[in-house]
């Protein structure tokens, strides 16, 4: 069970488990989190990372991708695709079975929610105020900053020998808390397809009560957006020979 698509696959679906359960706190009636706000979700979710990275580095994919965007950014800084598939169907596996998890751990609150638009927003993001272009723009930028600054964790310019092997995790898990706190609030900074992919379809497939559709007319956006934020930022760390 030691590989790199296990890691993978486990670290996004611990990723996901943690990150959307976090946002199911805050949102589901009768949680003694409900209400307690946008802090909460982006802790929630830069912890739910360093967890995620975490175990994928224990079940063998010590890079610990557990984003399409990053692996799609590794791929066009090193010039090697081959990849793609690999990390890309052990992404989308994890993220779909940590969503699966998040419901049933959450089971007898969503017949006491009403809002269907909030009990899809537990699973994937949509825009606070609709504009394609700038939602777009929002994740492409987002995702860039995940890339670059996650890049330059690991580089021989921060250090002569890069920082701790056991101190990454926490600071790329520190990046994607700031990534939430300061860009995060115009799309709700999915920067990651999988993570966003994923769950609205877990969302479409499985039986809610009272969930309303899954929107899959902003879908496009928080995949394009990041995997185009994220071949940027590999061409950045590729000219910047980070």
């Amino acid at each position: 069970m030691h590989s790199v698509w296990f890691g993978e696959f486990l670290g996004t679906l611990v990723l996901l488990l943690l990150g959307n359960g976090v946002c199911a706190a805050v949102t589901l009636k009768k949680s003694y989190a409900q209400n307690s706000g946008w802090m909460v979700i982006a802790t929630g979710w830069g912890l739910a990372v360093l967890c995620g990275v975490l175990i994928a580095q224990a079940f063998g994919s010590s890079g610990a991708h557990l984003n399409p965007a990053v692996t799609m950014a590794m791929a066009v800084n090193t010039g090697n695709y081959s990849q793609l598939g690999l990390y890309w169907s052990a992404q989308l596996a994890g993220a779909m079975c940590g969503s699966v998890l998040m419901v049933l751990q959450y089971g007898p609150h969503w017949s006491l929610t009403e809002d269907p638009a909030a009990k899809l927003g537990i699973f994937c993001t949509a825009p606070a105020v609709k504009n394609t272009p700038f939602n777009l723009l929002s994740e492409i930028i987002g995702t860039m900053v995940l890339v670059v600054v996650a890049g330059a964790i690991g580089s021989q310019g921060v250090s002569a020998t890069g920082p701790a092997p056991a101190l990454a995790p926490w600071l790329v898990g520190s990046l994607v808390w700031s990534i939430g706190l300061s860009l995060g609030a115009t799309t709700g900074y999915a920067i990651n397809p999988a993570r966003d992919f994923g769950p609205r379809l877990v969302h479409f497939l499985l039986p809610i009560p009272g969930k309303g559709g899954s929107n899959w007319a902003y879908a496009p956006i928080p995949i394009l957006g990041p995997l185009i934020g994220g071949a940027l930022g590999g061409l950045l760390l590729h000219f910047g020979k980070i």
